[in-house]
């Protein structure tokens, strides 16, 4: 597919040019990227890279097929935005195809092992018929959270893994946290306040990416 620049003029053209096309509905931004709009298609993949990262990264697939997942949905969706009849659901249509390319992957490591399929890591994957908006937004905030955690620091992240990320029918006791982490008692709730402004900070700069 060979695209065509919509970006020619000044620095200054090309970036209100970019946020109008920020404020495009998902239909008419894509019927853009149709025409082959260069500047249309960087907006698509900006809009939607993050939930694209979290369908693989959900099912816990390896950051080599997490990448490639993203890359062959977005070449799929080059291939055949001309022929998608209703353009404004071009979200679906990202994250069904997402989901397809991921179960694909998990479908032949599990056929290369000759082991039955990893029912729970497709389960975890966003169902097609799940297709909501709310759903897809809980999906890429799930990420996003996730790509916060990695930023926060190490004493941090251990922290708030053990607070809020254990299972279990009971919340974690400040005692255990304290002998786990070795963290006096009396700093983990004043810590606990530090690094959740740091999670919220880094969720913040994540969004504006």
């Amino acid at each position: 597919m060979t695209l065509r620049s919509g970006s020619r003029g000044t620095g200054r053209s090309t970036s209100a040019r970019r946020e109008a096309l920020e404020q495009l509905p998902d239909g008419e931004l894509a019927s853009a990227c149709a025409d082959g709009d260069e500047l249309a298609w960087d907006t698509m993949v900006r809009r939607y890279r993050r939930l694209v990262y979290a369908v693989p990264n959900r099912a816990r697939l390896p950051e080599d097929q997490i990448e490639e997942v993203f890359h062959q949905t977005f070449a799929k969706l080059a291939e055949r935005i001309g022929s998608i009849r209703d353009r404004d659901r071009v979200r679906s249509w990202i994250v069904t195809t997402a989901r397809r390319l991921t179960i694909d992957f998990i479908r032949a490591r599990q056929a290369s092992r000759q082991v039955d399929m990893e029912d729970e890591a497709i389960a975890s994957i966003a169902d097609e018929s799940e297709s909501a908006p709310e759903s897809l937004v809980r999906l890429e905030r799930q990420h996003q959270v996730r790509q916060a955690m990695l930023r926060i620091g190490e004493r941090c992240r251990r922290l708030l893994s053990a607070l809020f990320y254990r299972t279990g029918p009971d919340p974690p006791s400040y005692d255990g946290v304290s002998e786990e982490l070795g963290i006096p008692i009396g700093s983990i709730g004043p810590t606990r306040a530090r690094c959740l402004k740091k999670l919220r900070d880094e969720f913040v700069r994540i969004e504006k990416e």
